[in-house]
């Protein structure tokens, strides 16, 4: 089956402004530039992956997702997340795609190896695998066979209306539930958590931000 990932980007001056409190802007910019990097690293590696789609406005996020060798498509109009991923999914039909995953451009810690998980649970026609966030809120990776079968919802609570959306289609759903893709980091206990699965010094509540540490690799 012939799959394309999704990657979605904000731009990057606007990421993450829920770690405000505790990471500068020019820290929260970098961030999220080594998270979407991880993301291009992980997908254009993954055997199984036909093709990869990388959707924003922001001019730099396609620049550096051109690096990569991937497609691109800019946004126009009023953001709108879900309508972009339509488009998309439309998109990448057109270059026979069987199949589209999306997967988020903050999840740091996901492999090839997760989204080969995916692909296997999502290898039959009609089926939609959801990767959850880690309170089964948010949607973190999403496998629609075929493209266009149902609607997107990403969003707050969007975990269990995709299932929703997914049963009313008539698919067949698979739950993935795992730590890697699970993590995505939004908030600064998520990015704590980040910091002591991957060994980083733990900080003892909200640091300053002149303190505060991440330390995905370059």
């Amino acid at each position: 089956m012939r799959v394309w990932a999704v990657l979605p980007v904000k731009p990057f001056v606007r990421a993450k402004s829920r770690l405000a409190t505790i990471l500068p802007a020019e820290q929260r910019e970098m961030l999220a530039e080594k998270m979407f990097r991880h993301g291009l690293e992980v997908l254009t590696s993954t055997r199984q992956i036909a093709g990869v789609l990388v959707v924003s406005r922001d001019t730099k996020a396609l620049s550096m997702a051109r690096e990569y060798g991937v497609n691109t498509v800019q946004e126009s109009g009023a953001p709108e997340l879900n309508v972009a991923l339509l488009r998309a999914a439309e998109y990448v039909r057109r270059f026979g795609a069987e199949g589209v995953l999306v997967v988020p451009s903050d999840l740091p810690m996901y492999t090839s190896a997760d989204i080969e998980q995916v692909l296997h649970l999502g290898r039959y026609h009609m089926t939609v695998v959801i990767a959850p966030d880690r309170t089964d809120n948010g949607t973190n990776a999403l496998l629609v066979t075929p493209p266009g079968l149902i609607p997107y919802s990403f969003g707050p609570g969007s975990f269990r209306r995709h299932i929703e959306l997914a049963e009313q289609a008539g698919a067949t759903v698979k739950i993935l539930r795992s730590e890697r893709l699970g993590l995505d980091v939004d908030t600064p206990a998520d990015l704590e958590l980040y910091n002591q699965l991957t060994g980083a010094p733990a900080s003892v509540g909200i640091a300053p931000a002149a303190s505060a540490r991440f330390s995905l690799a370059d």
